[in-house]
């Protein structure tokens, strides 16, 4: 058994699996948005799926989709800005990320 090198307990994304049809992506997409584990993340990441997954390309969802394989923690650190996303999760999909205004989401 290969470990992956997503340091996130419980729940892995899959592989990117290119035959799944991009309608039930989205659906699985959304799903895993507002099912993170913690509720910050779901707030934050189950509205950007909500109002943007929809419209994303194949290769936005292929960066978001690797965006939730990541620890939720270190995914709401980025998003907030509270501590630097890496380089190879700095794209434009985490820019959508960030320039959402969550405090009128949650009002």
């Amino acid at each position: 058994m290969t470990m992956s090198s997503y340091d996130t307990p419980g729940f892995i994304e899959p592989e990117i699996d290119r035959n799944e049809p991009v309608e039930i992506r989205r659906k699985r997409l959304k799903f895993r948005s507002w099912h993170r584990g913690i509720k910050e993340a779901d707030i934050l990441l189950g509205h950007f799926a909500d109002n943007y997954l929809g419209g994303l390309t194949i290769e936005q969802l292929d960066r978001y989709e690797n965006l939730l394989r990541e620890p939720d923690l270190k995914i709401v650190a980025w998003i907030t800005k509270d501590t630097p996303a890496p380089d190879h999760l700095q794209n434009d999909v985490m820019d959508m990320l960030q320039a959402l205004d969550y405090l009128k989401i949650i009002k």
